[in-house]
């Protein structure tokens, strides 16, 4: 089955059972879905889902660290569980260690050694690890093993 799919029959389910905060949460990612379908007139695929799913969690817990500061914890709590919801559609997140691998794969595969090779090798692992991994995560180990 497909993510898009999976995600308009947890709809029916949401609107079945009357669950309206998972309900709004579905709509959400669906409008943003269409949204993308519609500008750019293509009919997106699993990848290009995740893609959005993962703006949206990055967008989630921006929310979240702006309402605890702001001592707004009813705010903090409603993005928190939509955060969880959205979660649940992404791919299985990879090991420390199996991202490791993948950079060390990557740098071979491009020949970085210094800084400035960065972005190839980003490049290079943007696609393979998308939803899989904290692309702010994979930056900084990159750095880490370039600098």
């Amino acid at each position: 089955m497909s993510l898009k799919a999976r995600i308009t029959d947890d709809m029916k389910t949401a609107m079945r059972a009357k669950d309206a905060p998972r309900l709004g949460t579905i709509r959400l990612l669906l409008a943003a879905m269409k949204q993308k379908e519609v500008d750019e007139r293509v009919e997106l695929a699993d990848a290009e889902i995740v893609v959005i799913i993962d703006k949206m969690i990055k967008q989630r817990r921006d929310s979240i660290a702006q309402f605890e500061k702001g001592a707004r914890q009813d705010l903090a709590d409603q993005e928190k569980f939509e955060l969880g919801i959205l979660q649940s559609y992404m791919p299985q997140a990879l090991s420390d260690a199996e991202i490791d691998a993948e950079i060390a794969a990557a740098m071979q595969a491009t020949g970085a050694k210094v800084m400035a090779d960065m972005g190839k090798v980003m490049a290079v692992l943007k696609p393979k690890l998308a939803g899989r991994a904290d692309m702010a995560k994979v930056s900084t180990q990159i750095k880490a093993k370039l600098g």
